[in-house]
């Protein structure tokens, strides 16, 4: 990739960025609210989606590459301390890790014997979460249970009451309970379906959170303090004067357009790619990026299996758990080294069978539940040669490259969602410091938008006339933002329809996921609303949520069939590793019936047929 000054950037004939032409997730005054179940022409395009026509190029003080949690959260206290910034994202606000990860803000008690430090800091950040995003948190009780197995069993009983009467040190930072010792008999009554004989279990609880919905409310509250947040905009190429990188070339993936855009210091916050994007600076920059990508997945099952997350033990003695999650249940996660493609990572049937096999040992009934999906991401883990994956550092580095001969670059190395907004801090610090701004960090205090206020679900319900299954989760998912959707339901009372009824999900929030949110896709407003993620697996929504982004976006019915093929078919590769036999069979029967209205009959059984062999070998 040839480095591009910003001489010859300023001579092409490229899309310049103005920072006037406004904040992505804010339509402006011309964006029309709601719009006709029918258009017999054409709407004008809602704002966000206008091509950019300037003629100037805007000196911004930050650029930041990747919508991942470190990048959004970046962006967010850049734009809160006062300073000019843009964020550019490849694909979709947490589409890699932060989206596919098991979305808790733990403690980190695994980390407590080597790293106690990056326990605290964690317990401390989820604290800090809690208090920010509190409609986006939710506790998960914990039951680790302890085999009856002679006199080595009451040893692990009582090393495992020690460890985490340590923990319970670090319980107050996180809002978190102390544990509790069990008996069997106790162990039972909370859990009945557990196997085998016991001689004991330990209770604990931790946070979880929606990975995705985290990284798109630093994106808005980043827009609302005047950032420019461009998602599905690849950085093509970095900018440079001498030795220092002066700002990107960025590329719509959708249009084609491209961006250039300069400024005082470029973040590279992009996970598991950090060092293909410290590489566009044409210097030793990406040896210095380095990361140890770790693959993990997760199955998600079509119910609740059991009451508690339980904590188990894979065949290799590694632990892994079974978590309920609302109506569902998921498995996780593995942690191997990842050495495939980035943008396309997807779990593996051994892996399935990995986990699975493991917690059906503790948790029978695992196997007579049905297997809805799988998810997977990569770990940016910090490199190191010789530990094995699990003892890999959580910690996290910033990379100045200023002695790689490129000055004004940093990169974000390590971390995790328990710790992204002090990892952010730490970042934002340094720019502040790098570009003499004296505004303090107050990410720690000020809400995310949607945690100014509680919101009571049953009133919500009550008042728009909601089933309250729906009401709950748009509680859950915009807090007191709701307000905005409550709105659309008072002016168009229609848009009360439920579209996926798995979730559920209405109308009205798929059109506010496309109006306000930025949601180009199907993908994407299921990123946002976990449409299409349930037990149906898209196959009851995709075709009318495709239609509803379409009329929002003016494209054509053969885009909106295109999409919503394209999500079905997606979704069906995440189920078809877990199956076999006849129920693959059903599956391709089952994808066709609900696809075919969006591709020709030979395109579909080349995708399906594809996939599973693909998958098979």
């Amino acid at each position: 990739m040839r480095v591009i000054t910003r001489r010859e950037a300023l001579r092409d004939d490229e899309i310049r960025l103005s920072v006037s032409s406004g904040a992505a997730g804010h339509p402006r005054e011309d964006c029309p609210s709601t719009s006709p179940r029918t258009a017999p022409s054409p709407k004008p395009l809602p704002a966000r989606f206008r091509r950019l026509m300037t003629a100037a190029v805007t000196d911004f003080d930050v650029i930041v590459i990747g919508g991942g949690v470190n990048g959004t959260g970046v962006a967010r206290d850049c734009a809160l301390r006062g300073m000019k910034v843009a964020l550019f994202e490849k694909h979709d606000w947490g589409f890699g890790a932060s989206g596919n990860s098991s979305g808790m803000i733990h403690g980190g008690a695994r980390y407590l014997t080597d790293t106690p430090d990056v326990t605290r800091q964690s317990c401390q950040d989820s604290g800090y979460i809690q208090r920010i995003a509190p409609h986006l948190v939710f506790r998960i009780p914990f039951l680790f249970p302890i085999p009856a197995r002679g006199l080595a069993s009451r040893v692990a009983l009582a090393a495992v009451d020690a460890f985490f009467a340590f923990y319970d040190r670090y319980q107050p930072l996180k809002g978190g309970k102390p544990h509790n010792l069990l008996s069997d008999h106790e162990a039972r009554a909370l859990e009945p379906g557990l196997a085998g004989d016991l001689r004991g279990a330990i209770t604990f609880d931790e946070w979880g959170i929606d990975g995705a919905r985290l990284c798109l409310a630093n994106v808005l509250d980043a827009e609302a303090h005047g950032a420019t947040c461009r998602a599905h905009h690849e950085v093509i190429s970095l900018l440079r004067e001498d030795d220092r990188v002066t700002g990107v070339i960025a590329r719509d993936r959708e249009t084609g357009a491209r961006i250039t855009a300069t400024a005082r210091r470029v973040v590279n916050s992009t996970g598991a790619w950090a060092p293909i994007t410290a590489s566009l600076a044409s210097a030793p920059s990406s040896e210095r990026a380095k990361v140890r990508p770790g693959k993990g997945i997760h199955v998600v099952f079509d119910r609740r299996i059991g009451n508690y997350a339980i904590v188990c033990k894979a065949i290799d003695g590694r632990q892994i758990f079974s978590m309920p999650w609302q109506n569902l249940s998921w498995l996780g996660t593995t942690d191997d080294d990842y050495y495939g493609d980035l943008d396309h990572v997807r779990a593996a049937t051994d892996e399935v069978r990995y986990l699975v096999e493991g917690v059906a040992r503790v948790v029978p009934s695992v196997a007579s539940a049905r297997v809805i999906g799988t998810t997977a991401g990569v770990r940016p883990t910090l490199y190191e040669y010789g530990p094995s994956e699990d003892d890999l550092s959580r910690e996290h580095a910033i990379v100045d490259h200023t002695e790689d001969g490129a000055s004004g670059l940093y990169s974000m190395i390590g971390g995790k969602l328990a710790s992204y907004r002090i990892f952010a801090e730490e970042m934002t610090d340094r720019l502040a410091r790098d570009l003499d701004v004296r505004a303090p960090g107050r990410t720690h205090e000020l809400p995310l938008p949607g945690g100014e206020a509680p919101v009571d679900a049953h009133a919500l319900a009550e008042s728009l006339k909601l089933p309250e299954p729906a009401a709950r989760r748009l509680a859950y998912r915009h807090g007191a933002r709701v307000t905005a959707i409550a709105a659309r339901l008072t002016r168009d009372r229609d848009e009360r329809a439920v579209v996926c009824l798995c979730e559920p999900v209405i109308e009205a929030e798929v059109r506010h996921a496309v109006l306000v949110e930025g949601a180009r896709d199907v993908s994407d407003v299921a990123r946002r609303t976990r449409l299409g993620l349930g037990s149906c697996g898209g196959m009851r929504c995709a075709h009318r949520c495709a239609q509803i982004v379409a009329q929002e976006r003016a494209l054509p019915p053969r885009t909106a069939h295109r999409m919503a093929a394209e999500f079905l078919i997606d979704r069906y590769r995440t189920r078809v590793v877990a199956l076999d036999g006849a129920q693959v069979r059903q599956e391709e029967l089952a994808i066709a019936r609900h696809v075919a209205a969006g591709m020709s009959p030979e395109l579909l059984l080349e995708e399906v047929r594809a996939t599973r062999g693909e998958d098979e070998t």
